[in-house]
């Protein structure tokens, strides 16, 4: 038996009778009348219905029929009432889809452009200014203000906070001082190139900790992904033109003080509905308090003020909007992979990072004329493509 559904603009009932014997066929066609509208109440929550073709098949033996000459085939079909209004809905279906793709890519793209716009400031600031600590100051400072602004202002909404919440945000700070100081004593001291290629290992020291310190375990293709990433680091360092052992030590403190801090967020942040743009504008407001004191007591402000007349002369005002550039696009750069993190998984975050490093790298060496050897180049691709195979692993 064959049963038809088509509709509109009326429906027809077609069903047949089909035996292997040709004796035995009938074929009856009823045309049935459209739906009425008053049939559907306006309050409906839907205006038309679409079916999709279906097809419902069943075995003879399912049926419990053992005859060839018993069975019988059962087929239904159901055609779309309008194909070009099915077609219209899908494709309003698929714009949100495609929407998010196209802010996720704005992020993404906006996040590497600051981050590279920052590199390239903080180390011309870095060449004519080594005063790391107070750079390191100046960046939190002027991100703590422009947030404050923008919640006076009302540009951005005030984040909801409680004495707990900062209690869980201390911890996130104190790392994020650390490795955030750490890193620019590294870039004062060695090139943009040499610092990332070394952050890039930071997947080696996240799987270290987390496994001698928390206990946890991970996959043998996590564990096998940690090799070219320290090979890769190693090989890059060991041919470095310009090697400093402070530079160097100054990215491996910093990529172990992210780990405590991505650790300590974990934790802390468990349960708190706060936006990633505010967190981190509040993590910035805590880390710049703890940090001031210890820059005054490091450097202090009579090496400060030598160091400014001395760059002044040197620069001209140009000097002053380098100081304001890289405070400015640190802030920002940050905050906008904040926002991002909201939007996207963690694997899509890893590898974002992962490419991130990529372009600082390329971008740095080409504007500073940064010399590099074969080798070294080599050492960087394979820790970079170890960071790549670790985020896969890890999901």
């Amino acid at each position: 038996m064959v049963s038809i559904v088509k509709q509109p603009p009326t429906t027809a009932l077609a069903v047949a009778d089909l035996r292997h014997d040709s004796s035995h066929f009938f074929r009856r066609r009823i045309t049935l009348p459209p739906f009425p509208s008053t049939t559907m109440p306006s309050s409906c929550f839907f205006s038309r219905l679409s079916l999709k073709p279906l097809c419902v098949s069943s075995s003879p033996r399912g049926l419990g029929l053992r005859s060839r000459d018993d069975w019988r085939e059962f087929r239904c079909e159901a055609y779309e009432a309008d194909s070009s209004d099915n077609v219209a809905a899908q494709a309003e279906e698929t714009r949100p889809a495609a929407a998010q793709k196209l802010k996720i890519g704005i992020y993404f793209a906006t996040w590497w452009a600051l981050n590279v716009v920052f590199n390239i400031y903080n180390k011309k600031v870095l060449n004519a200014f080594p005063y790391p600590w107070l750079t390191s100051t100046l960046s939190l400072a002027c991100g703590s203000l422009m947030m404050l602004i923008s919640w006076a202002t009302r540009i951005a909404e005030a984040p909801k906070t409680d004495l707990d919440f900062w209690k869980a945000l201390f911890p996130v700070a104190v790392a994020h001082t650390i490795g955030h100081v750490a890193a620019t004593v590294s870039m004062s001291k060695v090139a943009v190139s040499f610092t990332h290629i070394i952050k890039s290992g930071e997947p080696a020291f996240s799987v270290l900790v987390s496994r001698f310190l928390l206990g946890e375990t991970f996959p043998v293709p996590v564990y096998l992904s940690l090799v070219p990433i320290i090979g890769g680091c190693a090989l890059a360092a060991l041919t470095e033109l310009n090697f400093n052992m402070t530079g160097f030590m100054g990215a491996m403190i910093s990529n172990l003080a992210f780990v405590f801090r991505n650790i300590f967020s974990k934790r802390g942040m468990k349960g708190k509905s706060v936006s990633g743009m505010n967190y981190y504008a509040c993590l910035s407001m805590m880390s710049l308090l703890i940090l001031t004191p210890f820059a005054i007591a490091v450097e202090g402000p009579h090496l400060w003020t030598a160091g400014w007349q001395t760059a002044i002369s040197q620069i001209g005002p140009h000097f002053i909007w380098w100081v304001v550039a890289q405070s400015v696009f640190y802030h920002l750069y940050n905050q906008v992979s904040y926002m991002s993190l909201d939007e996207i998984s963690p694997l899509t975050f890893s590898i974002g990072n992962t490419m991130k490093r990529i372009s600082v790298i390329v971008s740095s060496i080409i504007i500073f004329h940064t010399p590099v050897q074969p080798i070294n180049a080599l050492g960087a691709a394979i820790a970079i493509l170890g960071t790549f195979l670790y985020s896969q692993a890890k999901q």
